[in-house]
């Protein structure tokens, strides 16, 4: 069988797999959930044992350490892992809700209801906490999945998988195996056989960096719910709380340096530079974070700091690394108008104790989500309370922001009448 032929097999499958799906009530989804938690726990030895062949395998490409934390997985991840699971069985079942209802003046009775989207595609990198992830969400809102991550990940994938789909059959209650299945091949043509599969898919989602997804975006005839880069940015006003803001900043830039909420980029107002970029700069240093900044910045770079000279690249890129942009702007404007020159519209900040300042600033910026005096590193499904998420969406249709439960399904209306006929 040619690599398209599997592709397209199992994405038949998955096609019958969400049929059967879509009418089952939440008790029986809930309970396939928590299989898949508890099998998850059980089956954790032998999960770290295929995710150790993958992190050795990375290690021997100098794939960096930042990236290796993202693939990696101890039985404290998993067990963290199975808890979103269930936090996921807990939440509302987004199928079947009432989003608008009414009687028309000629008496019908019209309703708008969530129904799932059919099979979605999720092509990503290496991080297979996501591979569980999107097979929770998906299966709780009535939806088949096809997983395609990155290669590196491919023997913890396939582990995740095995062990998924043994706990839905199992469990029984008519939860079919194939709602979950990992897209068979290694290689770029499986992505682009599962990219043409339209008619089969419903949707693809692609998580990962900027040349994954815009190849998704780009090439695939199923329909694509983008989700972006994180050039995120923290803008420190003229009436910051310095203590604040050094803590913000620290926070959202050290965190957690190798995942799409952390800070990129911040942006200081002069009123406030000369009191604040010797503390900021000396605290970042401390954790080991080289600055690259322009004139302004390095013009305050002292004992403890790792200052160098940004470039125009250095503007617009994803570092996921210990590094960050810093700039003097000499407005709230200008730092909103700096954004929207670089910025990927996932994250940004603003640390100010002015109310109007905060005002302005969430009116200007069109990002999916905009903080104001919190860390960007929280914009992130879980801590939205979605339990988990499929991607955080950075375009306007159909979803924004972390998406959870319900950006995972679409409307259908319903329409009761008495025997009403239409005139002509």
């Amino acid at each position: 069988m040619s690599s398209q032929e599997q592709v397209l097999e199992v994405a038949r499958r998955a096609r019958q797999a969400a049929a059967e799906l879509a009418p089952l009530p939440r008790a029986v989804k809930d309970a396939a959930l928590n299989a898949i938690a508890d099998a998850l726990v059980a089956g954790s030895e032998r999960i770290v044992e295929a995710n150790a062949a993958d992190v050795a395998r990375a290690r021997e490409a100098g794939t960096s350490e930042y990236m290796i934390d993202r693939l990696s997985l101890t039985d404290e991840r998993i067990a963290a892992i199975a808890a979103a699971v269930r936090h996921v069985a807990s939440l509302p079942d987004p199928v079947g809700e009432s989003v608008r209802g009414y009687t028309l003046p000629n008496g019908l009775e019209l309703r708008q209801v969530r129904v799932p989207l059919g099979v979605v595609g999720i092509i990503y990198e290496g991080r297979p906490n996501v591979t569980v992830d999107a097979a929770a969400l998906t299966l709780k809102s009535g939806n088949a999945v096809l997983l395609r991550g990155s290669s590196s990940a491919y023997d913890s994938n396939s582990a995740l998988v095995e062990v998924m789909r043994a706990a839905l059959a199992d469990v029984g209650g008519g939860v079919p195996a194939d709602a979950i299945q990992l897209v068979p091949g290694r290689d770029r043509d499986s992505v682009k056989h599962l990219m043409r599969a339209r008619g089969l898919v419903d949707v693809l989602i692609p998580r990962g960096g900027a040349s994954l997804i815009n190849s998704v975006v780009e090439e695939s005839t199923v329909p694509v719910i983008e989700t972006g880069t994180g050039n995120c940015h923290v803008y420190v006003d003229a009436a910051a709380d310095l203590d604040m803001a050094v803590d913000i900043l620290v926070n959202a830039k050290t965190q957690r340096p190798s995942v799409c909420n952390a800070a990129e980029t911040v942006l200081v107002h002069r009123d406030i530079a000369d009191a604040f970029l010797p503390r900021a700069l000396r605290a970042l240093g401390e954790k080991g974070v080289t600055v690259h900044g322009d004139a302004a910045v390095r013009a305050h770079a002292g004992e403890g700091a790792t200052v160098v000279e940004a470039t125009e690249e250095d503007w617009g890129t994803e570092y996921l690394s210990l590094d960050l942009a810093a700039a003097v702007v000499d407005s709230l404007d200008d730092a909103v108008a700096h954004i929207r020159r670089y910025g990927s519209a996932h994250t940004e900040a603003i640390v100010t104790t002015s109310q109007s300042a905060a005002r302005r600033f969430t009116a200007l910026v069109d990002s999916a989500a905009v903080m104001v005096n919190a860390s960007t590193r929280f914009t992130d499904g879980e801590e939205f309370g979605f339990g988990a998420e499929i991607g955080i969406s950075t375009q306007k249709l159909h979803a924004r922001g972390p998406m959870g439960l319900p950006e995972l399904t679409s409307t259908k209306y319903i329409v009761t009448g008495e025997g009403h006929l239409k005139g002509a």
